[in-house]
């Protein structure tokens, strides 16, 4: 019996591990805090910098919030990266320090074990508790799966990417299609949006954030970006992209 509650303990934690780094593949980048809620100061005892290193070494693109970010993370917006950041539950005599990796909703996708270090030095206490943190992150295999590469043809023509069509005489035309409109109804803590038929698309809840709010029953986000709003969700393990017009 007890080797039965074992073996359903370590098949849950598998399985559990599993969804995780699955979810955490779909996520190309990696954004580090430039001060710690726990420090004074930007890049205290260097510990953000330390922090991108490590997560670069596990593979992730890494910038930290003060850098200026690729084009396509800025199109995307916050949601199409994880935050990392550590948790600070040192004891008088002892550095402790916890890596955690969260979406924009501050949902926690993965948590290391605790580092720890005895170092009276507070950048070498920090240097070694991080570091023996990330040690700790065995169970972490990160592989990124862009998760637009395998949609097919459908799917491409919902991103809002313009598709480039080659002719015989060489020349290269674009094609958009057309932005379907939505028109806002307020309902309890945030709306819902329906078409012009009309029918509910999106139920969507307000969030801490501007602008972006989470879609319910889906997991995915509705937010603005230069005045497009942009739905992103997850339908059969896919990750759809598509842009709307919303009238609140």
């Amino acid at each position: 019996m007890i080797k039965k509650i074992a073996y359903c303990l370590l098949f849950f934690v598998t399985i559990s591990v599993y969804s995780q780094n699955k979810k955490i593949n779909n996520y190309k980048y990696v954004i580090v805090p430039n001060k710690f809620d726990f420090l004074k100061h930007s890049d205290q005892y260097q510990t953000s910098s330390l922090t991108k290193f490590l997560l670069e070494k596990k593979g992730f693109t890494v910038f930290l919030s003060n850098e200026e970010l690729p084009k396509d993370l800025k199109l995307g917006g916050k949601c199409s990266a994880l935050e990392a950041s550590l948790e600070d539950k040192s004891s008088l005599f002892t550095v402790k320090v916890v890596v955690v990796l969260k979406n924009c909703f501050d949902t926690v996708l993965y948590t290391s074990e605790m580092g720890k270090s005895k170092h009276k030095d507070y950048k070498k206490g920090y240097h070694e508790a991080i570091r023996n943190a990330f040690e700790t992150m065995s169970d972490f295999n990160y592989n990124y799966n862009n998760p637009l590469k395998n949609t097919d043809i459908t799917l491409h023509k919902t991103d809002n990417l313009p598709i480039v069509v080659k002719e015989t005489n060489t020349k290269v035309k674009e094609k958009s299609k057309l932005v379907e409109v939505l028109y806002a109804q307020e309902k309890g803590n945030g709306f819902q949006l329906v078409n012009s038929k009309p029918e509910v698309v999106f139920q969507i809840l307000k969030t801490r954030k501007e602008d972006v709010f989470i879609i319910k029953g889906k997991d995915g986000t509705l937010y603005k970006i230069d005045d497009k709003w942009y739905a992103e969700f997850y339908e059969n393990d896919k990750l759809i992209k598509k842009e709307f017009k919303i009238k609140f």
